[in-house]
């Protein structure tokens, strides 16, 4: 079997398992619509107010691409929780025996990730439309396409994670001292222009600034640009570093 027959194989049966069981493809949605319904509306009026590093127009173009990070940053990075169980009751040891790719086990798993959480980024995109967001075509298809290159770096470095460690007790807080602050680093419910001089600095070394500026030019319909540059290159640059990893770790341990 090839590469790309091998991928779909393992997309096929993560996508069915994740079918069975869609409470988790739900409560990684719920918690980003919350946001969106009582945090929305009190950016709606902070913005009117003439707030520096807000967006005249609708604040919910501002805040919605922020959320699509979040989404990412809690959806896919928590993925890694999946491969340690897969790992205790056998499924990745029976995978060794077999003639498939040990990339296509890491390829077909990031796909099923990143269909998910376009699905998941569409319904909030669309309760955004609902709440008034206005956004072009153009737009929306660039920050769709951030959304994945995010899910793939994100999901590739937790599956890395999960399987080096094989542990629950150990990947749990791994992931929640290096997300939560990048999400406290990257903008996304207030724009760092507000913070001091200190906290922009420390801002503008997370990756996930450049990604969430340029989702923000995108949804406001400014596309060249070199905030679009700088985000286009560190989302390319991050995924590819997190395959690198990754390619070489799965390799590694499936031998």
């Amino acid at each position: 079997m090839g590469f790309l027959t091998d991928t779909v194989l393992i997309f096929r049966r993560q996508l069915r398992l994740s079918l069975r069981n869609p409470a988790w493809v739900i409560i990684g949605l719920v918690q980003p619509i919350l946001y969106l319904l009582f945090f929305g509306p009190l950016l709606t009026r902070i913005a009117s107010g003439g707030v520096p590093g807000f967006p005249a127009g609708n604040a919910y173009s501002f805040f919605v691409p922020g959320l699509l990070i979040q989404l990412g940053l809690f959806g896919a990075a928590f993925v890694g929780f999946s491969i340690i169980a897969d790992w205790r009751v056998g499924v990745v040891e029976r995978l060794r025996v077999t003639p498939v790719s040990r990339l296509a086990i890491l390829s077909g798993r990031l796909l099923r990730d990143v269909v998910t959480l376009m699905v998941q980024a569409l319904v909030l995109i669309l309760a955004g439309v609902a709440l008034g967001m206005r956004v072009p075509a153009a737009g929306l298809l660039i920050g769709m396409c951030f959304v994945g290159v995010v899910a793939i770096s994100l999901a590739a470095i937790s599956y890395t994670v999960g399987l080096l460690t094989k542990s629950e007790d150990v990947l749990a807080p791994m992931i929640n001292m290096v997300v939560v602050p990048l999400m406290l680093l990257s903008g996304i419910m207030l724009p760092m222009t507000l913070g001091p001089g200190w906290l922009q600095g420390i801002a503008r070394a997370t990756p996930f600034r450049y990604i969430i500026d340029a989702m923000r030019g995108a949804f406001a319909g400014h596309y060249a640009s070199t905030i679009m540059l700088e985000g286009v290159l560190v989302s390319v640059g991050l995924a590819a570093l997190c395959l690198w990893i990754a390619s070489r770790v799965f390799v590694r341990e499936n031998a």
